[in-house]
């Protein structure tokens, strides 16, 4: 089969592999229909997440057929059409018992990470049971890519955890598909005020058109200025980080309110600075966390419903032939204008 390969540092190539086998009786081999590539393929790919190792197929997101099962697997059949969880569950563990499903003992995020992932045309998934989820009858399957990653990252690990609720202040700092994704689950929760923070001015525009109530321009350097004056004076209940990177994990500590959360999303390949002598008496709480896709059902029963559409954020698609192409569009978006790309076999 073909497979996309992280090769070392700043390197990829597409080679042949050989098919899955399954290796345990709790696994499933799935076909792939459709996939895509995450801000975290790029951190693999410059080198921040040493986890990854040269040689690994990359990707932990995507929609397929089911192949073959183990003899322990129950929910599906080969022929079944699943949703891929970005993350591995097995259900059992201590951390699994405590919904704590991204620190299984034996899973987690695994895919395309320690174990071969989805940028392939066959993928192994261990524990199908407790990391597939059948297809809804009649749904729009590109957008479904969606719900493997992003929806449930951005909905756990910036809005649950940023404790956004009913007439409070949000600021996203990173209008990238991860920050739209929180913004789009944030609106579940009706806050007053929605400000999305980034550079670049089409993203910004998208944000607005997702519900976002204003939009920063970051460029000037004034982003914290400006965020206060929107909220007269006072900052932001949540501040979402949405980004990774030292710059915009100062912004938020800039401008969350006393009281507030400073909720990480971003995937971190270097130190950021934690300014205490500033937050020490500020009665704020800092959160982090690597999604569990607990909230993964109720995501997708809201699709189901029509109460959430997140396929706007499909901006580009290819065939796995041109998946190098796909990376380019990808890793380019201030000149691509790119959210999320979608590769289809």
């Amino acid at each position: 089969m073909k497979a996309l390969i992280y090769a070392g540092a700043g390197k990829k190539v597409v080679e042949e592999r050989p098919k899955p086998a399954l290796s345990a009786s709790t696994d499933a081999i799935v076909k792939l229909v459709r996939t895509t590539i995450c801000g975290t393929d790029l951190h693999i790919l410059k080198g921040d997440l040493a986890s990854c190792q040269p040689g690994r197929i990359l990707g932990h997101e995507g929609v397929g057929v089911v192949d073959q099962v183990g003899a322990s697997v129950t929910a599906f059949k080969p022929g079944d059409p699943v949703l891929i969880s970005c993350v591995s569950a097995c259900g059992k563990c201590e951390f699994c018992r405590r919904l704590m499903y991204s620190h299984c003992t034996s899973g987690g995020w695994i895919l395309g990470n320690t174990i071969d992932g989805t940028q392939a045309e066959y993928v192994r998934i261990p524990h199908a049971d407790m990391s597939l989820y059948a297809v809804p009858k009649g749904v729009d399957e590109e957008a479904l890519v969606l719900f493997s990653d992003i929806l449930p990252t951005g909905h756990e690990c910036g809005v649950l955890n940023g404790r956004v609720q009913p007439g409070s202040t949000v600021a996203i700092v990173g209008a990238g598909p991860i920050g739209l994704a929180a913004l789009l689950t944030a609106l579940f929760y009706s806050p007053a005020q929605v400000i999305m923070i980034d550079l670049d001015e089409g993203r910004l525009e998208n944000a607005k058109r997702f519900g976002a109530t204003s939009t920063v321009n970051s460029t000037d350097g004034l982003a914290a200025a400006a965020v206060k004056k929107l909220t007269g004076g006072r900052g932001v209940d949540t501040a979402i980080e949405a980004v990774g990177i030292a710059a915009t994990f100062e912004l938020c500590q800039e401008i969350v309110a006393a009281g507030g959360t400073i909720a990480k999303i971003g995937v971190h390949g270097k130190k950021a600075d934690l300014h205490l002598e500033l937050l020490w008496d500020r009665n704020i709480a800092i959160t982090t966390r690597l999604v569990d896709t607990v909230s993964t059902p109720m995501l997708l029963r809201t699709f189901c419903a029509h109460k959430l559409d997140p396929k706007e954020l499909i901006t580009h698609r290819f065939p796995f032939g041109k998946i190098l192409d796909a990376y380019d569009t990808f890793g380019n978006a201030a000149t691509t204008h790119a959210l999320k790309v979608i590769i289809e076999f």
